[in-house]
């Protein structure tokens, strides 16, 4: 998924600020917050356990009650940027996928124990997380009973299968593609136009057998098929108001609450949805009667309101945001703020690409792993509060992470320079240059000076280009760019391998816009690749992705991970109930009350 943290700073940086830019890229509570870990190494296992396929029983509602609720009052939000999408089929972006769960419910989603943390994949919309068939290459999902819009309309299978339709308009082009490239593949748009022309997808790939049962046909194997049914796309859309690219400014709800009014950049108020039933729902507590969403907040006032808690911001958070670094030491030090700070990881992992096609030497790379100078970098991202040292190309939000560090980096987290010398020695290449790419922001001139002085330290002649904020994935995402080293990052889309490892590591996908930023082309990879992706076992598979990821970054060392990212953020003192979403990377917004 993509970052929020990644999409403000983008914007900001055009006016000449700090960047925090990320790719797709970039930790329960008992609502006295929650805390990840303080100092700025490694964790050695993931903050929430679990995130496996809960049963039938586990997805009936209504949702666990969280101790000490209640319902009724205001929460206030108060966002840095505003929403670019409502429309659940346009959000990727983690801000958006904060505020979609409060009125589109999906096929499945994430049911987050408010006094454990534990994290499962249950039915949302339907009775359990799906059935397989047809060697995984077929779906089955079965709506419960009493699903409603807020107008009143029964909730159908061909609600869903027409949400789906929509995905291949040319106009939503924000949204994950997993599930129009499954029906359809990669050229999907070439092979179905959308539902605007009449057409529907045929039964073959997806079928309605009556109002309950909506069947996907896929052309491959797809063992993880329930957790992308988790994403917003699979919200049901109501034929009648759909009104194309305006309905982003009106979607209609199908979750607790609906849109009471909407001032793009300005404004966002929800109030309760009279036709949402909770005894349907297992996944919402939906205890506040409304949300009240303050758009354009700039920094650092937002994270200094939400600090202090004055007036109404009492009752205020920050769903997907994290604090501005000039509080960030106060919120760690002073224990005031302790009981009300959340402090868990992203699913996104900080890496400096290498490109392969130019940097061919697997020694030579190696010797960048060791020489990358990760603490330095970790502090001028704003200390271990922004994200801990990483050294896994996974992040520890994924299901089944473990502890990797093929490289000895935290024993040794301002670099290894002897180490790095010694293996340019045996590639017989004593002071290779490298061209280092980066976004010509502040921070980062900051970032790459310290890590080019790192790498010279080490014996490399490092020639730095700056290049512009707003193209730089552009710039670095052509095959043929002219640059040696430059940072990416990504995020999963779900807790597996499989949204990460393909994507960023597949050599069949080499083409200008990859997100292959290394371009890395390992024959080995490639076919296991294709070999994960058919195992059905989702336990075996995950197990394999985690195996591959080492094994590239020992054996190729196309990328250096350096952080995992963390949402790091105070909130008011009057909310309660506020646990944290890892899948996503922001705050539950199901579970949050406010205190009477």
């Amino acid at each position: 998924m993509r970052n929020s943290r990644a999409r403000v700073a983008a914007a900001i940086v055009a006016a000449g600020a700090l960047s925090l830019t990320a790719a797709c890229s970039s930790g329960g509570s008992d609502g006295g917050g929650t805390t990840g870990t303080k100092g700025g190494g490694s964790t050695t296992a993931p903050p929430v356990p679990n995130y496996g396929l809960g049963t039938a029983a586990d997805s009936k509602g209504p949702a666990p009650a969280v101790p000490s609720a209640v319902k009724g009052g205001t929460v206030n939000d108060l966002n840095q940027a505003g929403f670019d999408y409502l429309d659940p089929a346009q959000q990727y972006v983690s801000d958006q996928l904060s505020v979609s769960v409060l009125y589109a419910r999906t096929l499945t989603g994430y049911k987050i124990d408010p006094t454990t943390g534990k994290t499962i994949l249950v039915g949302d919309l339907a009775t359990d997380t799906g059935k397989m068939s047809d060697a995984g290459k077929t779906w089955t999902y079965t709506l419960k009973d009493n699903l409603k819009f807020q107008d009143g309309t029964p909730i159908t299978s061909k609600d869903i299968k027409y949400s789906v339709e929509r995905l291949f308009a040319d106009f939503e082009t924000q949204g994950p593609q997993y599930i129009q490239s499954w029906l359809y593949g990669p050229d999907y748009r070439k092979l179905y136009k959308g539902p605007y022309t009449g057409q529907e997808i045929p039964d073959t790939q997806l079928a309605t057998p009556d109002d309950k049962t909506i069947v996907f046909h896929f052309k491959e194997a797809h063992a993880d098929a329930p957790y992308a049914m988790a994403m917003p796309v699979t919200a049901p859309v109501e034929k009648s108001k759909d009104d194309k690219g305006a309905y982003n400014n009106h979607p209609v709800s199908s979750g607790p609450y609906e849109i009471a009014s909407y001032k793009p950049g300005k404004s966002l108020v929800f109030k309760r949805n009279p036709n949402w039933d909770p005894a349907t729902d297992p996944i919402r507590n939906a205890y506040p009667d409304t949300w009240n969403f303050q758009l354009g907040i700039e920094q650092p006032s937002l994270s200094q309101r939400l600090q202090a808690g004055a007036g109404s911001d009492k009752n205020a958070l920050d769903l997907s945001g994290v604090a501005d670094p000039t509080v960030m030491q106060q919120l760690v030090t002073d224990p005031k703020f302790k009981a009300r700070t959340v402090s868990q990881y992203q699913p996104y992992v900080e890496t400096l690409d290498i490109n392969t096609k130019r940097i061919t030497d697997p020694k030579v790379r190696q010797a960048i792993a060791y020489a990358f100078p990760m603490s330095q970098v970790q502090q001028a991202f704003g200390g271990a509060a922004q994200g801990d040292l990483g050294t896994t190309l996974l992040s520890p939000t994924i299901a089944g992470w473990k502890k990797f560090d093929p490289f000895g980096k935290l024993a040794k987290p301002t670099g290894d320079p002897d180490k790095a010398k010694a293996l340019l020695a045996e590639a017989g290449q004593p002071h290779p240059k490298l061209v280092y790419a980066y976004a010509n922001t502040p921070r980062w001139q900051k970032i790459s000076l310290t890590v080019a002085n790192a790498l010279q330290k080490a014996g490399f002649d490092v020639v730095r280009k700056a290049i512009d904020p707003t193209s730089y994935y552009t710039v670095v995402g052509k095959v043929n760019n002219q640059y040696d080293i430059y940072r990416t990052g990504w995020g999963a889309d779900w807790p597996s391998g499989n949204t990460v490892v393909p994507p960023t590591m597949d050599g069949r996908n080499l083409a200008d816009g990859t997100n292959n930023y290394s371009f890395l082309n390992d024959s080995h990879v490639n076919s296991e690749i294709d070999r994960i992706k058919a195992e059905t076992n989702l336990t075996q598979q995950s197990a394999d992705w985690e195996k591959l990821s080492e094994y590239s970054l020992q054996t190729d060392t196309a990328q250096v991970p350096f952080l995992y990212d963390k949402y790091f953020n105070i909130y008011g003192e009057g909310l309660g109930g506020v646990t944290y979403n890892s899948v996503t990377g922001v705050i539950n917004a199901s579970t949050v009350f406010v205190k009477q």
